[in-house]
C-alpha cells in the first residue's frame, strides 16, 4: 500500500478518510541543520464505520499522520480527502482525542464537555442535555460538577471521550489516548470505546504503540516503517468476531496468530527505530 496504488484502490468505495501520497518535510531551525522528512509517500484510508489502527516504532511519524488527517498540519506533498472531498483547513467532520491531557482545569466535567457545543453555538438547553447524556454514556453521571483534579486518570479520559463524541463527528481520530493509564483501567476504557463505537459505527483512525491494543480493537491494522521517511509497509485484516471484550479476546488462538504475523513485520522496524534513538542519544 506504499504509493499511489493505495489511493486508487481505495477510491473503488469512497473512504471516510483518505491520506494520498502524503509527505511531510520539516525545515531546519538553522542553516547548519538539514531538512527532515518525517513521512514520505504515505497512503492509507479508513472506510465509513471502519476501525483502523496504525502501529509503528516510537518516533516514526504516527502522530504526524494523524495531525495531517485532522487538518492541523499541511503536508509538503499529497492530499487528504474526506468522503471524497479534498481537505482544506481543519477537518470539520473529525473529532480528535489527544494523547496528552486536554481538559481545561478551571472547567467542571460538564463544562468541558459543553465547550465544543458552545463553540458551535448549539442551543444552550440542547447543549446541556447532550453533555449530560454523554457523561452518562461514559459512566460519569453524578460527577458533572467535579473538576479535572478531582477525577482519576481514567475518569478524565472518559470526560475527554465524551467531549469528542458529543459533537457527533463522522470520523474519530485518537492519538494513543490510553497510554498513560494502568493496565486495568486501560482495558476498561478500550472495551467502553468499542461498545460506544459499535452503536454508531463511526470511522476511527486509532494511533497506538501497543500491538495487543491494536489487534483487540480494530478491523484492520496498518504497520508503519521506522523513520525517517515513514510510510506504511503492510496491513492486516483482523477477523476476530465482534463484539469483543479486549481482556478476553487476547486469549483466543486467532489473536495470537495475528499477533505473530504482525510482529514478524513490525519487529525489524522497532529495532531500527530503537537504534536510531540510541544514535540520537
Amino acid at each position: 500500500m506504499h504509493g499511489s496504488f493505495a489511493c486508487e484502490y481505495a477510491l473503488m468505495d469512497t473512504p471516510a478518510l483518505e491520506l494520498c501520497n502524503i509527505s511531510c518535510t520539516f525545515r531546519p531551525r538553522s542553516p547548519l541543520e538539514a531538512a527532515y522528512t518525517a513521512v514520505a509517500d504515505a497512503s492509507l484510508h479508513v472506510q465509513p464505520g471502519e476501525f483502523v489502527s496504525v502501529v509503528g516504532p516510537t518516533g516514526c511519524g504516527k502522530s504526524t499522520l494523524l495531525n495531517v488527517a485532522a487538518g492541523l498540519l499541511t503536508p509538503s506533498r499529497g492530499e487528504v480527502r474526506v468522503f471524497g472531498q479534498v481537505l482544506q483547513g481543519i477537518n470539520a467532520r473529525a473529532g480528535y482525542m489527544f494523547q496528552t491531557e486536554a481538559l481545561m482545569p478551571w472547567r467542571t466535567a460538564l463544562d468541558n464537555v459543553l465547550l465544543g457545543l458552545q463553540y458551535h453555538q448549539t442551543n444552550a438547553d440542547e447543549a446541556q442535555q447532550l453533555a449530560l447524556d454523554w457523561l452518562s454514556r461514559v459512566g460519569l453521571s453524578g460527577f458533572e460538577d467535579r473538576y479535572p483534579h478531582q477525577l482519576s486518570g481514567g475518569m478524565r479520559k472518559r470526560v475527554a471521550l465524551a467531549q469528542t463524541l458529543v459533537l457527533d463527528p463522522d470520523i474519530i481520530l485518537m492519538d494513543e489516548p490510553f497510554s498513560a493509564l494502568d493496565i486495568q483501567t486501560r482495558q476498561l476504557m478500550e472495551t467502553e470505546v468499542l461498545e460506544l463505537w459499535s452503536r454508531q459505527k463511526k470511522a476511527v483512525l486509532f494511533i497506538t504503540h501497543d500491538l495487543d491494543e491494536a489487534i483487540a480493537m480494530s478491523d484492520r491494522v496498518v504497520v508503519l516503517s521506522a523513520g525517517p521517511a515513514t510510510h506504511p509497509i503492510g496491513e492486516f485484516q483482523i477477523d476476530l468476531a465482534r463484539p469483543r471484550h479486549v481482556a478476553e479476546v487476547r486469549s483466543h488462538a486467532r489473536f495470537n496468530e495475528l499477533h505473530g504475523q504482525i510482529w514478524e513485520l513490525l519487529r525489524d522496524e522497532v529495532l531500527k527505530g530503537y537504534a536510531q534513538q540510541l544514535r540520537k542519544a
